[in-house]
């Protein structure tokens, strides 16, 4: 098969051929089938190499109740007991631009390490979830199900006659209430 057909060769069937399937040569895709399946697959990678929203950084609001934190929140003068106003003014300078300059400082040196380690923690607890913990339960299930199918057959095999011999045995008390006056 690997030269071609000689004449008066007839073609040999195959069931599966190993180069040509029904959606075209699988070296040069030329329908209409697998140029949709090749855009099923850009779809797929644009969830990956998404664009980022550099304004809304929070979309979920996950920090919302933690690291809101504004000088007002932390100092904060009661009446009658008010420093100078350039003192008050510059205090609360200080405060914004450190808090803002240590966090991009922080940010700039521990934010990709740590992103990374997410990421590598993250991608862990996947692998482990779907090829450990969702197998284990699967399986536990399953053979769950049959010890419940034999343990079924024991109680309406040995328990039930029982339970229903002393129904019927006891079925026949009778107890009556009198009072007796004396």
């Amino acid at each position: 098969m690997t030269g071609g057909l000689r004449d008066g060769d007839a073609p040999e069937e195959f069931l599966h051929s190993p180069f040509i399937r029904k959606q075209g040569n699988i070296y040069k895709p030329n329908n209409r089938d697998m140029e949709t399946d090749s855009l099923n697959e850009k779809a797929l990678e644009d969830v990956h190499t998404k664009e980022i929203d550099l304004v809304n950084r929070d979309p979920k609001r996950i920090n919302d109740d933690v690291v809101k934190v504004d000088f007002e929140d932390v100092i904060a003068e009661p009446a009658g007991t008010y420093s100078f106003d350039g003192v008050w003014k510059a205090s609360f300078t200080t405060f914004t631009v450190t808090k803002y300059w240590c966090y991009r400082l922080l940010t700039a040196l521990v934010g990709i390490p740590l992103a990374l380690v997410w990421g590598v923690f993250f991608a862990i607890l996947s692998f482990i979830h779907i090829w450990a913990v969702v197998p284990c339960i699967k399986s536990y299930l399953i053979e769950i199900h049959c010890v419940g199918r034999v343990y079924s057959i024991c109680v309406h095999t040995f328990l039930d006659p029982l339970y229903e011999a002393m129904g019927r045995c006891l079925g026949n008390i009778r107890i009556r209430l009198s009072k007796e006056v004396v």
